[in-house]
């Protein structure tokens, strides 16, 4: 058998965790709970995809690192422009 490669893992590693997304949206019956679970689950993809596709796996831990704080930082702004909406 052949081994996988690591892009494939990963892939396959992004498409459940969008279906993951996709069913949490719908099952959840709270608006908040919702916005936290999908952001959490973009958060994931989003380190994924640098990680790996962008070959961040790689390059010094300050890279990591920043650049893991920049998708922390969008992923931030988009749940408090979202509970700002909530709250008007």
């Amino acid at each position: 058998m052949m081994a996988r490669h690591p892009l494939e893992t990963t892939l396959i590693l992004l498409i459940g965790l969008a279906v993951a997304t996709l069913i949490a949206a719908r099952i959840l019956p709270v608006a908040w709970l919702v916005n936290i679970v999908v952001l959490g689950l973009a958060i994931l993809k989003g380190r994924c995809i640098l990680l790996d596709f962008l070959g961040l796996r790689t390059a010094p831990a300050i890279w990591r690192g920043l650049v893991t704080a920049w998708v922390l930082g969008l992923a931030s702004f988009a749940w408090a422009a979202s509970t700002a909406r909530l709250l008007i």
